[in-house]
């Protein structure tokens, strides 16, 4: 019986560590600067727990974005909660960090990409809402620009 050190899980468990360490750190002193995030999750991921009439409108991923308005981030080892303004009305989410597609905090060129094998790929990104608080679209700019570092598990699976 061989045995192989499974690089993938590995550095899945650890990019979802330095995402638990950011937000607790957030929940803890708020957003320093310029930082904000653009989280893309999976709706479906059966520990999502969001809105029904959000399910039913991203019925696969969701972005949100945690900038101007948030409330009540509360930071685990298996998630986050936090209430963010969908058209002025608040409204609580929970994202287990598996359900996790894409972390982008667009202020400084960063980004992760969690891939699975459940990914479908096929989606328009730009019928995706982007909650912001008070403002009604995402902030000037593009989330992520092209030459922002991403780092994808892809290449580390067989």
């Amino acid at each position: 019986m061989a045995k192989t050190i499974d690089y993938g899980n590995l550095m899945h468990r650890a990019m979802c560590g330095m995402i638990q360490k950011v937000l607790d750190d957030v929940a803890a002193n708020g957003l320093p600067g310029e930082h904000h995030f653009f989280i893309t999750f999976d709706t479906m991921h059966p520990d999502v727990e969001i809105a029904d009439w959000l399910s039913d409108r991203y019925p696969g991923d969701m972005t949100v974005v945690v900038q101007h308005w948030y409330d009540g981030l509360e930071v685990t080892d298996e998630g986050f909660s936090i209430t963010l303004n969908f058209g002025e009305s608040p409204e609580p989410l929970y994202i287990p960090y598996d359900a996790i597609r894409t972390f982008v905090d667009p202020s400084v060129e960063f980004g992760l990409r969690f891939e699975s094998q459940h990914d479908t790929g096929g989606e328009d990104a730009d019928d995706e809402e982007t909650p912001t608080g008070k403002e009604p679209a995402a902030p000037d700019g593009p989330p992520a620009k092209g030459d922002a570092d991403v780092v994808s598990l892809d290449s580390f699976r067989k």
